[in-house]
């Protein structure tokens, strides 16, 4: 129904026509009644005709009027008047995206901010169940102080009602009623695959137009395009976008948040709008701005990808570790093969707090650390296989001809190496360490080890060699012999004695010949690679800077991988061959990484009773001295944490969590003698420190010691005398020197003092005190691998016996 300019419909005066389109027409009008000029968007005749969609346009119009937010357009109230049905919502000056894009490209950095409101919209109405549905330029208007605000939000549900998901015909912009051509086309060309289907619809298909609508943006012209409505859809459906009409130096941040909004199966996108929010923010405030910026005298990075699907992919509902694989070639722009391989539950990825995987020279293979031992996988090969014999093997390398395995044996505390196809583990030499190595062509392997600093040795065993000497209280690791064959490139980390802090870290180049170090990047470990960069991390982030192998200096501005790789313990987990080929697993898999698991009550005799909590990433389950509740850290790949199961109540609770990207290993729970309180170890800005909180998660997290556990490192609670006025820690003692885990008594009484109860040269930890509290169990590697001891307790030193005679922890 057509309204004339000074018609008034109730207290509302017709001062202008503003649009016109499929779900009605669009007035200027002023409210006598508040005295604010307001929008009339006045539905079609045929729409009043039908009871049943007026009374849930009503229902769903009442929803919409609760979404308050700046970036959204607010809906004032639904009125009838002499048969004319109308919405009034707030009248918003400015010119459409759609208008914006009509006069080419929009600069990137404005785009971006454009984008990011665009994106607190959606995730604000998404967060109340309420998707727009119908998001496209000619929806969003921008301010003339640049405020964006979202238009018409969840209308096309409204409007259509509850067959809007099952029926395409149904949705208001390609119903009989729309009848202007661009009206249609411009409606289709945002549609997400699924909706163009007419299959049902969440917040996905939101993402996939928002998606769409920052690709228009950036490049200035419309993504999906035909001469009809069926040509359109058919575009949408099959096409793939021409990635090339990006600006070629896009940050490629950016490039990846629009391919993760534009896939076509709804599954493979962004889960939540949040995420693209988040990578915007972070580009926005990248210090090299929001343009790639390629390293000196190398082309700008261009992105293309090549995915190989594996067979079972849709058979196993759990994704445990996506492995990709990015190819660095100087005379020619790098390919991305990414593999998404799901593990079985008894597979999980990573064991211990070691770097997890390796890849071969030539780039061809991959080796990751499990449970059950090392997996190898390989390009043209679907199924990695367990490689039989490397039970307890971490920190994984290869040999110089990719053939060989090289490992950290922590059982039997050797260097090991076995080759893939078969063959006994053969020990190297006895050694802890804890870094990958790197087995050089003429046959060595340099290594790190602790308390002495980084060692060679031959491949085929002997007396190992010191080639550089770590200073009192300084780790080294992540050692690599650069190309000239006299200088070694590693990294360091410097600890004041006193409280364990770090004083500096970084990486640093050491001639073998003049013993000059030559410090290259601060706060960062690296990897030189043959193209003449060195990739490090910060934090969850991946870098290349150029650097001269000459000069033994960087010499330009870092380039970044655009997806975060994910941190397993201490350490990012990426390997880079020889070749470029660079492996990572990316942060925020879809799952957990270590893999979901059940919670069970297991009876002496073996039977076994299944709790209710829902499945998910838990280790180090402890269960409250009363045994009514069981605290358990929780690993997902996004986050670590602690939560609390209530027996009684069926329920979980959280306890403890880290949400913001924070280096933080909240683990090992122990709870206090008396059920309500749990202790637990966090690591936050380089520094360990000992928690305690109310085990109903009230209150605050307390620091047990506020300067730090000064003499004996990293401190994680095991166990509590009899008496609970002591408990049992297992210890890194580096304020000596040495990094082996040692057991340590903490007094609970007012002066807190610390006593080692056993402190060796070998590794002991998981202490348990018996319930008379005479004895305390450990695992300790004195014999060459882990086995069980018992000795008496307090006076440790009393009696002592090995009980395991095959290998064993607690």
């Amino acid at each position: 129904m057509a309204l004339n300019i000074g018609e008034t419909l109730i207290h509302y005066e017709i001062t202008s026509q503003i649009g016109k389109g499929g779900m009605g027409e669009v007035y200027q009008a002023k409210d006598h009644k508040l005295g604010r000029d307001v929008a009339i968007k006045v539905l079609p005749e045929e729409f009043a005709k039908d009871a049943d969609r007026v009374a849930r346009f009503q229902r769903e119009a009442k929803l919409l009027a609760s979404l308050n937010h700046p970036n959204i357009a607010a809906i004032y109230g639904l009125e009838e008047a002499e048969g004319t049905n109308f919405l009034v919502m707030e009248l918003v000056e400015g010119q459409t995206l759609d208008d914006r894009i009509k006069s080419g490209s929009i600069p990137v950095e404005e785009a971006l901010k454009l984008a990011l409101q665009i994106t607190e919209a959606l995730e604000a109405a998404h967060e109340k169940g309420v998707i727009h549905r119908d998001l496209k330029p000619a929806n969003i208007k921008v301010t003339p102080d640049e405020k964006v605000k979202v238009l018409d939000f969840g209308l096309a549900k409204a409007f259509a009602g509850e067959q809007a998901d099952l029926n395409l015909s149904n949705s208001p912009t390609l119903s009989v009623t729309a009848t202007q051509q661009g009206v249609i086309l411009g409606t289709a060309a945002y549609m997400s695959p699924e909706q163009a289907r007419g299959k049902e619809v969440d917040k996905r298909a939101d993402i996939w137009a928002f998606g769409v609508v920052l690709f228009e943006m950036l490049t200035g012209k419309q993504l999906f395009t035909g001469d009809t409505v069926s040509d359109t859809l058919a575009s949408v459906l099959a096409r793939e976008p021409e990635w090339q009409s990006l600006p070629s130096n896009l940050h490629p941040r950016i490039h990846l948040l629009l391919e993760r909004c534009l896939k076509k199966d709804p599954k493979d996108r962004y889960r939540d709008i949040g995420d693209a929010r988040v990578d915007i923010q972070e580009v926005l405030a990248d210090p090299d701005g929001v343009f790639s910026q390629p390293p000196t005298g190398v082309e700008p990075v261009v992105i293309t990808r090549q995915y190989l699907s594996w067979a079972t992919i849709t058979a196993i509902l759990l994704i445990i570790a996506t492995i990709a694989v990015w190819k660095l070639k100087p005379s020619e722009p790098p390919q991305v093969f990414r593999f998404y391989k799901e593990l079985p539950e008894d597979k999980q990825f990573g064991h211990g707090l070691e770097v997890a995987i390796a890849v071969s020279p030539d780039g061809s293979k991959f080796v990751y650390n499990t449970s059950e031992g090392l997996y190898l996988g390989s390009v043209d090969k679907y199924d990695p296989e367990l490689i039989v014999g490397t039970e307890g093997a971490q920190s994984p390398f290869f040999s110089p001809d990719n053939k060989e395995i090289g490992y950290w044996s922590v059982g039997e505390n050797k260097l090991m190496r076995k080759a893939i196809d078969g063959g006994a583990p053969v020990p190297i030499t006895e050694a802890n360490p804890r870094y990958p190595s790197n087995w050089l062509e003429d046959n060595t392997i340099l290594y790190f080890e602790s308390k002495k600093g980084i060692m060679r040795v031959s491949a085929d065993g002997g007396t190992p060699e010191m080639i550089i000497k770590a200073e009192d209280n300084e780790s080294l690791g992540f050692p690599q012999m650069l190309p000239d064959g006299e200088s070694v490139l590693f990294s360091f980390t410097l600890r004041d004695p006193e409280n364990n802090r770090v004083l500096s870290s970084g990486i640093a180049v050491q001639s073998l010949k003049s013993r000059k170090r030559e410090t290259v990047l601060e706060d960062v470990h690296g990897q030189y690679l043959p193209t003449g960069h060195i990739i490090y991390a910060v934090g969850n982030d991946l870098y290349a800077v150029p650097f001269d192998i000459d000069k033994l200096k960087k010499t330009g501005s870092r380039a970044s991988l655009p997806e975060k790789i994910y941190q397993h313990g201490l350490w990012e987990q990426y390997a880079v061959s020889s070749s470029g080929t660079l492996i990572y697993v990316p942060q925020g898999a879809t799952a957990p990484l270590i893999g979901r698991r059940e919670l069970v009550w297991v009876e002496m005799n073996g039977e076994e009773e299944k709790i209710e909590a829902q499945p998910d990433a838990y280790t180090n389950p402890r269960i409250s001295p009363d045994g009514k509740k069981v605290a358990l850290n929780i690993d997902t790949g996004k986050f670590m944490g602690i939560s609390i199961w209530d027996q009684d109540r069926k329920t979980r609770s959280p306890l403890a969590y880290d949400r913001s990207g924070d280096i933080s290993l909240n683990i090992t729970p122990l709870w206090t003698p008396e059920s309500k309180q749990i202790v637990y170890l966090s690591f936050r800005e380089a520094n360990y420190i000992l928690n305690i909180k109310a085990s109903d998660g009230t209150g605050i997290e307390e620091p047990l010691i506020p300067s730090m556990l000064t003499s004996i490192g990293a401190a994680s609670p095991s166990s509590w005398s009899e008496d609970g006025k002591t408990m049992i820690l297992n210890g890194v003692n580096i304020g000596d020197g040495r990094d082996d885990q040692d057991i340590i008594a903490l007094s609970m009484e007012e002066d807190r003092t610390k006593k080692p109860l056993l402190q060796e040269e070998y590794i002991e930890s998981q202490a348990r005190i018996s319930a008379d509290g005479q004895w305390m169990a450990y695992t300790s590697n004195e014999s060459g691998r882990n086995e069980i001891y018992i000795c008496s307790f307090p006076d440790v030193n009393k009696q002592r016996e090995q009980v395991s005679v095959n290998g064993g922890d607690s």
